[in-house]
Parts: structure tokens; C-alpha cells; sequence
């Protein structure tokens, strides 16, 4: 947006305070050995407070300035902030923009951008970098444009309020991945013109048995009433019902390599529910935490995408402990048929976890429950580590009895019935795709 000119103060630089810090001590040596010679000090001050006002007035002023701020982005993704400025005067120096934002956008809650000249046009730009941290609306709530006379001793202000926000989104670059759209362009090959066939167990269609066929697959019935041999054709299962459910509490919320853990689920859930969607089921999403938070109606066409997408933006942080109980049940109350439950969540302790597994243990009763957790890497890591000292040592058994009750957890889980997913977050995306594929094509969902 444009800034209009403000009244413009002259202040000193760093380069000035510097300046004045220096002649201090000089100052105290003349007056020491020669007090004769004392109105030097003043007077040497009083001319460099004058040069300091020459400078800044050297400076001119700005005539005008834009922050430019786009209106969306990603978490995790670059996002440009541009700063444009023209002075009324060429002789200036070291022209820097500071921008007041929100924490989601910067963890420090402030920007500096450098600007430089165009040699051209004469006037000044310059860009920063900031990746949003967390989802949500990030504001830009005041700028400052602060440049220098031609010394650098004196400087001219500007400041205006804001009402810039940038929109931060979920991470959707596995979405757009080459290597997906490549996977999606091959698997859905001749999807409209033709049934995908061979997958499954829903009964399609007999065909003639060729050699390199599944033996499996010869309808012994049918080929004896036809003295030849018949293989039966299945087609792959659809319109299933798939909920990504996300506990977005206070385990959630723990960051792993700069992100919340949350936001790590959410783009491995996006990235799934596009893949199922082109395959034709039914996508819904289901956030939670002290009490549920979001729960979407069933999309059933990749076209309406941006719906997942603008709730799972709306999923919000919270530092409680998630309640498995009443969440679990809502779900199960909305439910009408049974779906494959895609549960996003993480623990920290045996008594949450227990908790969890009750709630869990019900679930599984009328529905089909893929448990997703990523990996924690730094556990892995505290148990390499040498014990050098006993705070080592100690950290060191911590974290190994974490990740036995953990691994104890997840087995109890499988028991159950209960898929498991566990993966680094990198690869959590692809192999809940992978899984995704084989509970679809053995049919377990319907």
C-alpha cells in the first residue's frame, strides 16, 4: 500500500553516537592536561551536533513509499515482504524499512529489510524472506523507513500503521509435487472412458485366462460350465467414506524441524485426501482437542478441494490435552456407515495414551482406524549420544524408556486391530498413501 509523507524528524545515527562516544575520552585527556584548553571540547561538540542537523537535512525527504504484502501464503513456504521507496534527494544512505508483524510470520515479531537504488529510475527496493511458522491470519501492524545524509551521521524518520494481514494456508507443495501429479496422471489413466479393473474383490466381470494371469483368480465354476478357463475380473472399491481426524492438542503442537507437528499432519493429510479423491471416495476432516473444533461435510469431488483445505486452515492450536473421549464419540455419532478413520496424533505420557487407547478401542468396533505419528527423531538422538556426563546419561535413559513406552503403545494398537503408520515427517505424506491404497484395494473399508 502507498504511505503518504508524514512530518519527518531528524534524529542521530549509530555512526553518530559512536562519533560522540569517541571524542569523550579525548575531551576528558585536554581538560586533564591542559584546563587552558577546555572550551575545546564544546566547541568541537557543537559542531558535530551541526553536522549531524546538516547531514540529516542533506538528507531531503521521502516523497513516497509502498509495503507490498501478498494476501496468501503457505506455512513453511518463502513469502516476499517488498519495500518501494523514492527520496527527493540522491544523496542519501543506507535507507532501511523495519516492519511490526505477527509472531506466525517472524518468531521475533519484526522485519528489517535493506534497501537498495535502482540505477535506472532512481529509486529504492528491497525484499525479505520470512516463512511462516504457523497457520492463521499473520498482520503487519506498523512500518518504519529510516535513511541517512550522504556522512551517515544524521537520519530522517517515517512511520505509519498498517492494516496489511497475510493469509498463511496449509503446506500444499507435496500437492503439487511433480512427482505426484506424475503418480495421479498414470493412475488415473482411462478413468473415464473405462471401470478400474483387476484391483479388489468386488466382482466386475469373467475374461478369458491368460498365461502370466494370478491362478488365483480362475473361477473354477464358470470354467468348467465352459470346458475353458476363466478368470474373474474385480473392480476397484469406491465412493468409500474417509475421515482425517487431528488431534490438535498440546503433543500436536510440539514443533519437529521448525513446524508444529499439526502442520506437518495437515499437509500429509491434504496430500492423501487429493489422491482419494481423485479415486473417488469421500473426504471429510475432523479437528479436535479439549472439545471438537471442526468437522467438515463429506467432499466428494476434487474440484471442491479448497474446501478441505480452508478447514484444515481453520484447525487451531491448543496447549490442552486433547479428550479422546468426547471427540471419538461425536464422530461416531456422525457417522452413519463405515468409514476408514485416519487418526493424526501423538502422546507423551502412559496415562494420556491409555486414555486414547480406550477411546480408540470403541471406535474400531463399527469403523476401520489407520493410526498416523511421526516419528520422534530427537529421542532417537538423545540415545546415541556418549555419555560424557551424568546430565547425558540421564537424558539418555529418559528418552530410551520414552521410546520403549511408546514402541509398547503402537503394538498395543496393532492388537487391536488398529493400523499404524509411525514415519519421519518428510515421509509420513507418501507412506499414508501407500497405506491408503492397500486398505483400498483389499476392500477392508465397505
Amino acid at each position: 500500500m502507498a504511505l503518504p509523507r508524514p512530518n519527518l524528524p531528524l534524529v542521530p545515527t549509530e555512526r553518530a553516537a559512536w562519533t560522540i562516544a569517541a571524542f569523550a575520552p579525548i575531551a576528558i585527556v585536554i581538560a586533564a592536561a591542559s584546563p587552558q584548553l577546555w572550551v575545546i571540547a564544546p566547541m568541537a561538540a557543537t559542531a558535530l551536533v551541526v553536522l549531524i542537523v546538516l547531514d540529516g537535512l542533506l538528507a531531503g525527504s521521502c516523497q513516497e513509499w509502498q509495503v507490498i504484502v501478498p494476501a496468501d501464503t503457505e506455512v513453511g513456504q518463502d513469502t516476499a515482504l517488498d519495500v518501494h521507496a523514492r527520496f527527493t534527494r540522491r544523496l542519501i544512505s543506507g535507507p532501511k524499512a523495519a516492519l511490526e508483524v505477527d509472531t506466525r510470520l517472524a518468531p521475533s515479531g519484526r522485519v528489517t529489510i535493506a534497501l537498495s537504488r535502482d540505477s535506472e529510475t532512481g529509486d529504492y527496493s528491497g525484499t525479505v524472506d520470512v516463512q511462516p511458522e504457523r497457520r492463521g491470519t499473520g498482520a503487519i501492524v506498523h512500518a518504519w523507513l529510516r535513511w541517512s545524509g550522504p556522512l551517515g551521521l544524521g537520519a530522517r524518520q517515517t512511520q505509519r500503521s498498517l492494516e496489511s494481514a497475510v493469509r498463511v494456508w496449509p503446506d500444499l507443495s507435496p500437492v503439487r509435487s511433480k512427482e505426484l501429479q506424475t503418480f495421479m496422471r498414470d493412475a488415473q489413466n482411462g478413468l473415464i472412458a473405462r471401470r478400474i479393473r483387476g484391483e479388489g474383490t468386488q466382482f466386475e466381470a469373467l475374461t478369458e485366462y491368460q498365461p502370466g494371469m494370478d491362478r488365483r483368480k480362475i473361477d473354477w465354476k464358470a470354467s468348467a460350465r465352459h470346458v475353458h478357463l476363466y478368470a474373474r475380473e474385480n473392480e476397484s472399491e469406491r465412493n468409500n467414506q474417509i475421515v482425517f481426524a487431528f488431534d490438535c492438542g498440546q503433543a500436536m503442537c510440539e514443533p519437529v524441524d521448525g513446524m508444529p507437528r499439526i502442520d506437518r499432519a495437515v499437509s500429509a493429510a491434504l496430500t492423501c485426501s487429493y489422491v482419494a479423491l481423485k479415486g473417488g471416495d469421500r473426504v471429510s476432516l475432523f479437528g479436535f482437542a479439549q472439545r471438537p473444533q471442526v468437522l467438515t461435510p463429506f467432499v466428494n469431488d476434487s474440484r471442491a478441494f479448497h474446501r478441505l483445505q480452508s478447514a484444515a486452515a481453520a484447525l487451531d492450536y491448543d496447549a490442552a490435552e486433547p479428550n479422546f473421549t468426547l471427540a471419538l464419540a461425536t464422530l461416531t455419532a456422525k457417522l452413519k456407515r463405515r468409514s476408514l478413520i485416519v487418526l493424526f496424533s501423538d502422546f507423551t505420557d502412559p496415562t494420556a495414551a491409555e486414555m486414547m487407547i480406550e477411546s480408540i478401542g470403541r471406535l474400531v468396533s463399527k469403523h476401520l482406524v489407520l493410526f498416523v505419528t511421526i516419528a520422534d527423531s530427537d529421542l532417537e538422538t538423545f540415545i546415541d549420544q556418549e555419555p560424557d556426563d551424568i546430565a547425558t546419561l540421564a537424558r539418555s535413559v529418559t528418552a530410551d524408556t520414552l521410546l520403549t513406552q511408546r514402541s509398547v503403545v503402537l503394538q498395543r494398537l496393532r492388537r487391536m486391530g488398529v493400523d499404524v503408520v509411525e514415519a519421519p515427517y518428510d515421509q509420513i505424506g507418501y507412506q499414508l498413501i501407500d497405506r491408503y491404497f492397500m486398505i483400498k484395494n483389499s476392500e477392508a473399508i465397505g
